[in-house]
């Protein structure tokens, strides 16, 4: 494949990943009619599992277990809790807001790893974490009485398991040398136990079966969630980590837009002012990265 080509297939790579993973906000909103947050949540990680499931041989990978407790503790953050806490925040808060309130993954990323990892920040980072603190100010207002504080508060917890999840993970690969697809497999399989054991503790309305929830577990089980990994992974290999790590930062941009679209969620001024200073404070918080990779390109 040429140099052109190669750049032309990441790029609609690159698109289609922003559509299913911003539009999976979306769709997993409309999928709570349907469903309750837990069986949503289960329902799509089990699609999920058996896509990777298939991937994985077809890709003559061997289901060979991760090592078990890193794995079930990233599983426990980056799954169960990262599906449950969006899903329940998403019953009243809008597709748009959370999935910005739960990109704030990166930020929160940086301050545990310099707690639990000893990384040092540069000074721009530090500055996108202001940047960031000041975004979520703004978009949770606290000055303003009858907010959605529990929505809210979720999708920032939701945020704060993803990050710690990247934190599991990498103390995981620091001490093993583990293939990503076999990983997310592994963590997703393990991650699904919890939420099973959950479900009849929280036992919601009946599940509406019919082709509206199909169409909703296959988008964001099958699309998003397996074929979604494979997609990164390909990206991964093509693009710098510095680079497509600044690539998802669209992704929340993607699902404010078409909360717009086809939800009428329109931000209020205070939160369209704390969007615009969260994305400007990742784009802080990526550029060290961006610069050390910047002389190989």
């Amino acid at each position: 494949m040429s140099a052109v080509s190669l750049r032309f297939s990441s790029l609609l790579l690159l698109l289609a990943l922003w559509l299913a993973w911003g539009a999976n906000w979306v769709v997993t909103k409309l999928g709570l009619a349907y469903a309750s947050a837990f069986q949503l949540g289960l329902g799509r990680t089990v699609f999920a599992i058996v896509t990777l499931a298939i991937i994985m041989r077809a890709s003559g990978r061997r289901f060979t277990p991760t090592p078990l407790w890193p794995t079930f503790w990233l599983g426990l953050t980056q799954t169960t809790g990262f599906v449950v806490l969006t899903n329940l925040a998403l019953i009243s808060g809008g597709a748009g807001k959370v999935s910005v309130l739960c990109y704030t993954m990166p930020f929160w990323t940086l301050l545990l790893a310099r707690v639990f990892l000893a990384e040092r920040l540069a000074a721009v980072q530090w500055l996108g974490v202001a940047l960031a603190l000041a975004g979520l100010l703004a978009i949770l207002e606290p000055w303003q009485p009858g907010g959605n504080v529990l929505s809210d508060a979720l999708a920032v917890a939701g945020g704060l398991v993803w990050a710690s999840s990247a934190i599991i993970a990498k103390r995981l690969r620091a001490r093993y040398q583990v293939d990503t697809l076999s990983l997310t497999f592994w963590q997703m399989l393990l991650g699904t136990i919890p939420l099973w054991l959950l479900l009849p503790l929280f036992p919601g309305k009946a599940m509406a079966w019919g082709m509206p929830l199909l169409g909703v577990l296959l988008f964001s089980g099958v699309l998003a969630g397996g074929l979604g990994w494979l997609i990164w992974m390909l990206l991964l290999s093509r693009l710098s980590a510095g680079m497509a790590s600044m690539s998802i930062l669209a992704i929340p941009a993607v699902a404010v837009l078409m909360a717009w679209l086809l939800l009428a969620e329109v931000p209020s001024s205070s939160e369209a002012c704390g969007m615009l200073l969260i994305a400007a404070a990742l784009v802080l918080i990526s550029l060290p990265a961006l610069r050390r990779e910047w002389p190989r390109r």
